[in-house]
């Protein structure tokens, strides 16, 4: 008969206890799915939709690869936050406001604009994402909302950033998926593995 040693077994439960800790995380607190092919971004607390918005992530498709400009898929994190108490339509340029606002569909301009959700990838699929500079962000192009139109990042109207700034904490998880935001939900509660606590070299 093998004998287990007693230390085996305490590292068995301390696994199982880390991975229901991030999977309540993961379904119990505020977390967000990005849906490509819906071109949607819901905000969900409990395992259900709260609020739900129009995006626009890559029109070069979705993966990782530096300068592909694509959307990377998978979970990840919101990073850091820029731009709490600008006006909508203000302008960042290296994460910093410029002073200059604009208005929506302001013609000839696509900067970054009103705030800023910079996002870390938590696992191989997306290390490079915090690097890449990927957000959640508003865009003056609001009439290209609904669309692929990014280069790389996921793209909202202001007025909708700033709900989702005001509703994402740093540490917020992220979901980025190339199905519906209901096949998204529907695995996260019948497997809900969380995402991985790495961090990956170059990924900070």
């Amino acid at each position: 008969m093998i004998s287990i040693k007693p230390s085996f077994w305490i590292c068995l439960l301390a696994a199982f206890i880390c991975v229901c800790s991030a999977t309540g995380r993961a379904l119990g607190e505020t977390a967000i799915i990005v849906s490509v092919p819906e071109q949607r971004l819901v905000i969900v607390r409990q395992g259900k939709r709260v609020e739900d918005f129009p995006i626009s992530t890559s029109k070069f498709g979705v993966g990782d690869r530096p300068r592909s400009f694509a959307t990377p898929l998978g979970w990840l994190e919101v990073a850091s936050k820029v731009g709490a108490g600008a006006p909508q339509g203000a302008v960042f340029k290296r994460r910093r406001f410029t002073g200059e606002v604009l208005r929506p569909n302001a013609r000839g301009r696509d900067p970054i604009v009103t705030r800023i959700l910079h996002l870390r990838g938590l696992q191989a699929g997306n290390a490079r994402a915090f690097d890449r500079g990927i957000y959640i962000h508003g865009t003056p192009e609001e009439v290209k909302i609904g669309h692929p139109a990014s280069y790389g990042c996921v793209r909202m109207c202001s007025r909708d950033v700033v709900r989702v700034f005001d509703a994402a904490a740093v540490g917020t998880r992220i979901n980025i998926v190339n199905t519906t935001v209901n096949r998204a939900l529907d695995r996260s509660i019948n497997c809900p593995v969380a995402p991985a606590n790495h961090r990956f070299a170059g990924n900070w």
